[in-house]
């Protein structure tokens, strides 16, 4: 196994990056909350794994060792492949996709293309015993058996009338230096869907 690369991203697209590892160029693929941090010419270290299928070897890589491990168990449920996974993780941090999980919200895991009721259902059933709480050192605002995003949840579907999909997208997009105190970030999730998009 491939545990991790370090190198100069020599070019960056929307799917990953190829990273000079002592002359010699890796495609690594990377959801977008790695990609928004690396442009040509810096150094990356990636926390990686790679998927072996058939004929084809591809690399997939992380900003943290957390969220290569969320790839990992997400890749264990029946129905999400590595492209899925990534695309998971490109949707929601880690800590959002750990906090839907452990609370059972499906409906946030919707927001991902291609992931319908049935398989978010899946993977909240799959991995709720296997996601632990977050890393000691991960950042993040969930809180254990709850958490403020949840507030936000019911706010934007009891008092706003929003759909539990609609709600779960507005989540999914706040930004991770979005505020913490509850009431400024339901108006934060609000201004999503006056954005225009």
């Amino acid at each position: 196994m491939i545990a991790f690369v370090r190198g100069v991203v020599a070019s960056r697209d929307a799917e990953g990056v190829v990273v000079d590892v002592g002359g010699v160029g890796l495609r690594v693929e990377a959801p977008t909350s790695t990609l928004r941090n690396l442009a040509p010419g810096d150094v990356a270290t990636l926390h990686t794994h790679l998927h072996v299928r058939e004929q084809e070897l591809s690399l997939y890589g992380f900003a943290t060792d957390e969220e290569r491990g969320l790839f990992e168990l997400l890749n264990t449920v029946s129905g999400v492949g590595p492209k899925m996974a990534r695309n998971v993780l490109s949707a929601l941090s880690a800590e959002q996709l750990r906090g839907a999980i452990r609370r059972g919200n499906a409906d946030m895991l919707t927001v991902v293309s291609g992931v319908g009721k049935r398989l978010a259902s899946r993977i909240v059933i799959d991995l709720r015993d296997k996601v632990g709480p977050r890393a000691p050192d991960a950042p993040g605002i969930g809180l254990p058996g709850g958490g403020i995003d949840d507030e936000v949840m019911e706010a934007l579907t009891a008092v706003f009338g929003y759909t539990p999909q609609q709600a779960a997208q507005a989540i999914a997009h706040l930004p991770p230096d979005a505020p913490t105190d509850p009431q400024e970030r339901i108006g934060a999730a609000l201004r999503y869907f006056s954005a225009p998009r």
